[in-house]
């Protein structure tokens, strides 16, 4: 009996070997720019202060917008290379 159970590598090679772009890889990868498109402009809209946030927790307002930045490039690095 047979327990291995495939990496994500290898269920990766599976899906390219059995055929290409189906359309839930499409869906997959429309949804992961759009992800991105949100990520960084959140990002983008929280350091230009765009809603105006003020007060003791402004500094908040910096750290979030650049953590979002920063996550969305590497959602976009991710999504180049095909590692998601």
């Amino acid at each position: 009996m047979d327990n291995h159970i495939p990496t994500p590598e290898e269920r990766r090679q599976q899906r390219m070997e059995e055929g290409g772009h189906t359309a839930n890889t499409v869906m997959r990868s429309i949804f992961g720019i759009i992800m991105i498109i949100i990520y960084v402009g959140m990002g983008v809209l929280l350091l230009i202060n765009f809603f105006n946030w003020g007060g003791d927790w402004a500094w908040t307002r910096y750290v979030v917008g650049i953590v979002l930045v920063i996550y969305g490039f590497w959602r976009a690095y991710r999504q180049i290379k095909g590692i998601d």
